[in-house]
């Protein structure tokens, strides 16, 4: 789960991590109050969840009132497009209006998991403020790494040496420490996969302070954090992922023209990359997992549909905790009720596979159905060819 910088800073500042005095506010009028309040020069930052909104004009410094209300008027309201949106941007509904600082240099800090060595590691860098997998493809010399044992956790000592490495002013060494103690604490603590800053700042005061602040959840944790589950913003996120989540499903949009529907990550992986070699695209994926009941399919498959980009169907399951023909009656039921006109191909084995396929061949529909992956493919092939022409 992600949530918004104005959020991710209120918890920064119960962690100690220093950010400036800012307000986040929700019309033009409250902004211009906000920049009084604050005092010019402020900064007017939109609130979506994506990076790159100063290149999409997301960001603007404000040095009096009337640069506010010019500023606040822009941007609230509007699709702001970034690298990270689509073309479709995102609406902002929420702006952050925040004192300006004085930047004398810029780094980059997060702390992230490390999945190949299976720990957290702190991530460090003297290129701040630009994107950080550019910097790190181009020159990864200038991405410094310590890794974290996770029965011991980050050391005071392993935070000083990346200080140390960073170059940071004699003034700004021990601060920095303390600063990335606790922001490993914030990340451990609130169950984060991710917590960013890009870019911290070093004042010409040599004052430590955190300009962006970026959070990432652990969605398995949450259960442990109901008050950060009250941060999420349902507005910015995909509205079928939003359904499929009140269900217990799992649901990725993506941006090809074929839907999938499996069970398991691993076969999510493997019917991707089936897709993919016959010349199609996953369009999405729903991941009903090994205990969906027939209800919870009917409810996938209607989900699954009404992607608009969806042009053909791919079900592949290996039925072991899900029976086949729990699979299959949840299909049927969903494509009678939804009177679902896109084809349909299905590769079912496991558990009760005969009786699956009996259910799916007496429902007076027309499914494709395929008796192992090699005919699953060619017949998403086809069919892939058969829209396109």
């Amino acid at each position: 789960m992600k949530i918004h910088e104005y959020q991710a800073k209120e918890l920064f500042a119960i962690y100690g991590i220093p950010v400036a005095l800012s307000r986040a506010v929700t019309s033009v009028e409250d902004a211009v109050n906000a920049g009084k309040e604050i005092g010019s020069p402020v900064v007017v930052k939109a609130q979506i969840h994506a990076g790159g909104r100063g290149k999409g004009g997301g960001i603007a410094l404000a040095k009096d009132e009337a640069a506010v209300r010019e500023a606040a008027d822009r941007i609230l309201g509007t699709a702001l497009v970034t690298p990270q949106t689509g073309p479709e941007g995102r609406v902002v509904r929420t702006l952050l209006i925040e004192k300006a600082s004085e930047i004398a240099s810029e780094f980059y800090l997060a702390i992230t998991v490390d999945r190949a060595r299976r720990q957290a590691v702190a991530i460090a860098s003297r290129a701040g403020g630009v994107n950080i997998e550019e910097t790190a493809e181009k020159d990864p010399d200038a991405i410094l790494k310590e890794w974290i044992e996770p029965a011991i956790g980050l050391r005071p000592f392993q935070a000083h040496r990346l200080v140390r490495k960073l170059g940071l002013p004699k003034a700004a060494v021990r601060p920095a420490t303390k600063l990335i103690l606790n922001l490993y604490k914030l990340f451990c603590s609130e169950d984060c996969s991710l917590a960013e800053i890009n870019p911290l700042a070093i004042t010409a005061d040599d004052e430590l302070v955190a300009i962006d602040a970026k959070l990432t959840f652990d969605d398995s944790g949450l259960f442990r954090h109901p008050a950060t589950q009250e941060l999420r913003d349902l507005s910015e996120e995909d509205p079928l992922e939003v359904e499929a989540t009140a269900v217990n499903l799992n649901y990725i949009k993506l941006d090809g023209n074929v839907g999938c529907l499996v069970n398991g990550a691993g076969l999510a992986m493997a019917t991707m990359d089936l897709i993919d070699h016959v010349g199609a695209r996953p369009a999405n994926f729903l991941d009903v997992g090994g205990g969906a009941t027939a209800e919870m399919i009917e409810k996938g498959f209607r989900i699954l549909v009404g992607d608009p980009d969806v042009e053909a169907v791919f079900i592949n399951i290996f039925g072991g905790i899900l029976r086949c023909d729990i699979l299959a009656e949840g299909v049927v039921a969903a494509a009678k009720a939804v009177d679902v006109k896109l084809p349909v191909i299905v590769r079912l084995e496991g558990t009760n596979v005969e009786a699956g396929r009996e259910i799916l061949a007496s429902s007076g529909l027309e499914f494709r159905t395929a008796s192992d992956l090699e005919e699953a493919a060619e017949m998403v092939g086809d069919v892939v060819k058969g829209v396109a022409t």
